[in-house]
């Protein structure tokens, strides 16, 4: 049920910033008990998470999207949480060289088991730490998390990696400047981010480069099946 975000855009205008804090406020139904950001300044990625609505984090944190620019272009990625436990760990999981958001679910197993079971040892109780473990390593989500359900966000210093496995939804808008990545058709639309939302397919790895182009990457998985479609 939560809401991912992602931003990629070349020397954004205002217009532009207030279009990605729209996104953000369409985004908050499906998720209104958390907040965060990741986004890309001085070759590191920074992260602001808080227990809070996307209104209020906007009114709190983005106010001036100019602070999170970097060489005038904007790289970022959001999550708007959806809670059924408690309001610890929130999204973006992240540290200061990958950034991931995710919505779906990666085990249902106690994080208890969790290094037992997967050999990661976790500071959180998020599954999506295991996501990050597994970018770490320089593993594919998609083949090693082919049973959970994944719709992804990654984050790096130099470029943004998007995908999901048929389990979850996730849309892409793109405009002259760069693009949109949201988790329904819906956002961009109300939003009025201008462009055409495309479903991304199941099981393809899409790349946003540094120089704003996109490069892609189809995995093939033995008995996938597209739940949205």
């Amino acid at each position: 049920m939560c809401a991912i975000i992602g931003a990629y855009l070349n020397d954004p205008t205002a217009s532009d910033l207030d279009t990605v804090k729209r996104v953000f406020l369409e985004s908050r139904i499906r998720g209104m008990h958390a907040t965060g950001i990741s986004w890309v300044a001085d070759g590191k990625v920074n992260t602001i998470k808080e227990p809070i609505p996307a209104n209020e984090f906007i009114d709190k944190h983005m106010q001036d999207m100019t602070q999170y620019l970097d060489g005038g272009n904007l790289m970022m990625v959001g999550h708007c949480r959806y809670s059924t436990s408690d309001l610890q760990y929130n999204q973006p999981i992240a540290n200061q060289s990958v950034s991931v958001v995710h919505n779906g679910v990666v085990t249902q197993e106690p994080p208890s088991n969790w290094e037992t079971l997967y050999g990661y040892e976790c500071a959180t109780r998020n599954d999506t730490e295991l996501l990050l473990h597994t970018i770490a390593e320089g593993e594919c989500v998609l083949r090693s998390w082919a049973q959970s359900s994944l719709s992804v966000i990654e984050l790096h210093e130099d470029q943004m990696i998007f995908y999901r496995n048929g389990k979850r939804p996730m849309w892409l808008t793109s405009l002259e400047n760069g693009s949109i990545i949201t988790s329904t058709k819906n956002v961009p639309l109300r939003a009025e981010v201008g462009g055409t939302p495309t479903q991304i397919p199941m099981n393809v790895r899409f790349k946003l480069t540094p120089d704003f182009t996109k490069t892609i990457e189809k995995v093939e998985i033995d008995g996938a099946v597209d739940y949205q479609s």
